[in-house]
């Protein structure tokens, strides 16, 4: 597969063509036409199969539903949820392009050149003929794959120069999102642990007082040997029945918040090296070892500004481009040929406009 930005799972092919025969069947209007129109924006048209094709396209990204046949419950369903934002990302899409066009954006041969030869060192394509058989086996011809790259760069210069470009971000806008999102730049204490584990037998009847007594032994005296200068990691690989003596009984880095409270308390007042007295466990005896301890981290402002500054970009973009999509579908003339398509672009609009709504000031 051509990668272009971002790659994406293809369903197995029969369940390809039983998706996009339950796409047809699915859309309410039934005309024998192989380009149906469903809607005009500004007098360019999104027809049926552009927009099958983009459901099929999220489709492909649900691997639970590659065998699916045309009745399955949940594919039905999965369609009627993809296709109010589809459908309204289609026609955001289209007015972004018409403005675009609008500003005299155009790809040019010298620059399509150069994003050939990305794509074909991406996929470690050597020549033309690899190419032109990657393209075929997509079912792409040139002048298709210049025509969605075209729509990208459009999408991304009007974005830029429309909306990014008249974003700024201010000294107090930047101090405000940093006192309240603190915990973004806050790196937390971690510890890093060996671990002995010495089981002990538990049967239908339960514990068996000697083993147990043997193993308290053994646990015991590992720990003198510990004490007496032999290495933890030797000792764990030996004589440990946990997991991580295959590591030497390396357990971490852990997060404070991964540790039981008792645990956390216990390791509180131990320095690096110390090993704690032996740990009366539901599955035996345990030592351990503070192998490691980093503190609590807080990257300070003006180290995190440039982060900040993003953060902060990237919150008003979305914010700004939303108030653009609508100036540009208040200038826009949509006509819909597809009554239950419009329903859904405008079930997406309120749910959009709500969720904008509810979102809390940074």
């Amino acid at each position: 597969m051509l990668n272009q930005s971002r790659r994406t799972n293809r369903l197995p092919l029969p369940a390809f063509f039983v998706a996009l025969l339950v796409l047809v069947a699915l859309l309410p209007a039934r005309a024998e036409i192989i380009d149906q129109v469903l809607v005009k924006v500004n007098g360019d048209i999104i027809t049926k199969t552009d927009f099958e094709q983009r459901q099929v396209s999220v489709l492909r990204q649900r691997p639970e539903l590659a065998n699916a046949g045309a009745d399955n419950v949940e594919l039905r369903k999965a369609i009627a949820e993809i296709t109010p934002e589809l459908i309204l990302s289609a026609v955001d899409e289209l007015l972004i392009i018409q403005r675009g066009r609008e500003l005299g954006y155009t790809l040019g041969d010298e620059q399509f050149a150069k994003i050939l030869e990305n794509i074909k060192k991406e996929n470690k394509i050597e020549n033309d003929e690899q190419f032109q058989a990657a393209l075929k086996q997509e079912g792409l011809t040139m002048p298709d794959l210049r025509k969605s790259m075209e729509r990208q760069m459009l999408i991304s210069r009007v974005q830029e120069t429309e909306v990014m470009g008249k974003i700024a971000v201010t000294e107090a806008e930047a101090r405000a999102y940093y006192a309240k999102h603190d915990s973004q730049f806050t790196t937390p204490s971690q510890i890093t642990l060996r671990e002995i584990l010495i089981e002990v037998p538990i049967t239908d009847r339960g514990i068996n007082a000697a083993q147990n007594d043997e193993a308290r032994a053994k646990a015991d005296g590992i720990r003198k040997r510990l004490l007496a200068g032999e290495p933890f990691p030797r000792l764990a690989a030996d004589l440990s029945d946990a997991p991580s003596k295959a590591n030497g009984g390396l357990i971490g880095p852990l997060s404070r918040t991964e540790l039981a409270a008792p645990l956390q308390k216990m390791l509180a007042g131990m320095k690096v090296g110390d090993i704690t007295e032996v740990i009366n466990t539901p599955r035996g005896y345990q030592l351990l070892k503070l192998e490691a301890r980093t503190e609590e981290k807080v990257k300070s402002f003006d180290d995190a500004r440039n982060e900040i500054s993003e953060k902060v970009a990237d919150e008003k973009r979305r914010g700004e481009l939303q108030k653009y999509l609508e100036k540009l579908r208040g200038q826009a003339i949509i006509q819909w040929k597809n009554d239950e398509l419009k329903k859904a672009y405008e079930q997406a609009l309120a749910d959009r406009k709500a969720r904008l709504a509810d979102t809390p000031a940074q």
